[in-house]
């Protein structure tokens, strides 16, 4: 970080709490802030804070202070992890970053790397880690690559009900595994579109029995088309 700011560059660390919890025995954003008054004392360095609690005027500030460059590190919580374009930031560190999600470690690394010079997205962790949270730590550190990160994270936390409010999880399909079988799925579909293309009313007698299937479900499933 010394290193970096001495050549012109800024910094991001990123916190998953603003304050410490007695639950959760995690990194915080307000004990970071100040231990890193130690190695960063005023009025060498400036430090902006942003975080989700602050009135919009007051984050407004503290951004302009580092677009400005009148700071060089910003302590934050994931409000920074959209809508934010520094070019000149050059270092994420991401505390606890077995407690976020791949996309949202995405967004936040995509904060750096933003102008020509050499970045760099640490990942900082604690040392009891899940197979699933090692399993997306390793996707980071092997790829850049948004739809590989993007199917990685179907994998790992599958893709929820369309029917409820459940955000993760394994739809309850008998056959389809709905991350592997990507090839038979594309290929359903394509032959799906030929048919309706060619038979929009499915009247024809090679597709009486698909019309058939389809008034079955028609009577079981949810008419999604008349939700708005």
């Amino acid at each position: 970080m010394h290193a970096e700011i001495l050549k012109g560059r800024q910094i991001y660390i990123v916190f998953p709490l603003i304050e410490e919890s007695e639950k959760l025995d995690l990194q915080n954003l307000q004990n970071g802030y100040e231990q890193l008054l130690q190695y960063f004392p005023q009025p060498d360095f400036q430090i902006s804070v942003v975080h989700g609690r602050m009135k919009a005027a007051d984050k407004d500030w503290e951004m302009q202070r580092f677009i400005s460059r009148t700071s060089q590190i910003m302590v934050a919580t994931t409000v920074i992890e959209v809508g934010v374009n520094v070019p000149n930031a050059s270092v994420m560190i991401i505390e606890n970053t077995e407690r976020f999600g791949l996309s949202q470690l995405h967004q936040l690394r995509g904060r750096v790397g933003r102008g020509a010079d050499q970045s760099y997205c640490i990942l900082m962790t604690d040392y009891k880690l899940s197979k699933e949270s090692k399993e997306r730590i390793a996707t980071m550190v092997r790829t850049n690559n948004g739809f590989e990160i993007a199917d990685a994270d179907l994998k790992l936390r599958g893709p929820g009900d369309i029917q409820g409010t459940q955000q993760s999880g394994l739809l309850d399909f008998k056959l389809l595994n709905i991350s592997e079988d990507r090839k038979i799925m594309d290929a359903a579909r394509h032959l799906a579109i030929m048919v309706i293309e060619n038979d929009a009313r499915l009247e024809k007698p090679e597709n009486i029995n698909i019309k058939n299937q389809v008034d079955i479900l028609r009577r079981k499933n949810k008419d999604w088309a008349r939700i708005s």
